[in-house]
């Protein structure tokens, strides 16, 4: 055996294995395009982006992305529902939540300056995130926001998802404020 031809193949076959062990690179992201992906995965639209009905059922209403409750969808009072395993209703648009809390409305998340997030800085959006406290101090976010979740991402992906939710085009839509839980009866 040719001893030139033998380190030749093991050179050529360790290479082949190292690159075949090593994981493919994904391509680098922008903070926005990571935002971008994040939103998605965490299905951030399934509340904040209101539905309607379409030809095959349900969907999503892209222009009103991430603009939560439509101001000029104004809800009746919330369905009574019996004691029992049953504890919260949903309007179609799955944008308004009625449970023991009381009746929460999904937030505009668009950069709108007067009734999104547009005023809001990265500091206020990862504190809120993190807390569980509208504009990272105040109210408490109410279910189903899954916050408790959320508040696990690094500082690195909250600042992209605050980075996406800064580029998306703005949409004046001001959401109701959160109603409280109707007093129970005296007995």
């Amino acid at each position: 055996m040719n001893p030139l031809r033998v380190a030749a193949t093991l050179a050529v076959t360790a290479s082949t294995l190292t690159s075949c062990q090593r994981a493919p690179q994904a391509p680098a992201q922008s903070p926005v395009e990571r935002g971008k992906h994040l939103v998605t995965v965490s299905a951030c639209n399934d509340c904040h982006t209101p539905w309607k009905p379409g030809p095959n059922g349900p969907e999503q209403d892209l222009s009103r992305l991430l603009s939560g409750h439509p101001a000029s969808l104004l809800m009746p009072p919330a369905p009574a529902l019996p004691p029992g395993p049953w504890m919260i209703a949903a309007a179609a648009t799955l944008t308004a939540w009625s449970g023991p809390w009381g009746v929460s409305f999904s937030a505009n998340l668009t950069p709108d300056e007067e009734t999104g997030i547009g005023a809001w800085d990265e500091n206020m959006f990862i504190q809120a995130i993190r807390t569980g406290k509208h504009l990272g101090g105040g109210r408490d976010i109410l279910p189903p926001m899954p916050w408790h979740m959320y508040r696990a991402y690094s500082d690195e992906d909250l600042k992209a998802i605050f980075a996406y939710l800064k580029s998306i085009p703005p949409l004046k839509n001001q959401v109701p404020d959160p109603i409280e839980p109707a007093a129970a009866p005296a007995s």
